[in-house]
């Protein structure tokens, strides 16, 4: 599975207008396709807030990968988004988040999650792929960064 596959322009938002780390998270889940529905979009959005309660998913070095597990979704999918602010996220390092990459699945379904999970970390890891995912100024510049490091990486 490729991320680059998974996200699409519709599903990134650069920037976004969200201020607060609920916005983002708001804001995000509003970009999935299975969040179409106001209920359905309220429902998931509790699902990746109550994982969000229990310990922060802001990772360090500005990037947050909030996920939950939810039944309304069939499939993973994915949404991102970069603050023109770094936001306030309760990352482990202290530091506000400025990369934000959403991550929903159905509940049985835990492989792929932690697979992507582990995908985006190690992506953005290495400075240069996160400055350059960072400093995307579109959609479509960040789906080029992040096809060209996945040919690279061999995914």
């Amino acid at each position: 599975m490729k991320l680059s596959e998974k996200l699409t322009e519709e599903r990134i938002r650069i920037p976004l207008a969200a201020t607060t780390k609920a916005e983002v998270l708001a804001e995000l889940v509003g970009l999935l396709p299975a969040a179409a529905d106001p209920e359905r979009r309220r429902r998931i959005l509790e699902a990746v807030v109550e994982r969000e309660q229990r310990m922060s998913t802001g990772i360090g070095q500005g990037i947050a990968i909030p996920h939950g597990k939810c039944g309304l979704v069939g499939d993973l999918e994915v949404a991102c988004g970069l603050a023109s602010k770094p936001i306030p996220f309760d990352a482990l390092d202290g530091e506000p988040c400025s990369v934000f990459f959403l991550l929903v699945s159905p509940p049985e379904m835990s492989g792929p999650h932690i697979q992507a999970l582990a995908r985006i970390s190690r992506m953005l890891g290495a400075e240069p792929v996160r400055k350059a995912v960072a400093g995307a100024g579109n959609a479509a510049a960040l789906l080029e960064v992040m096809r060209r490091e996945e040919a690279d990486a061999g995914d």
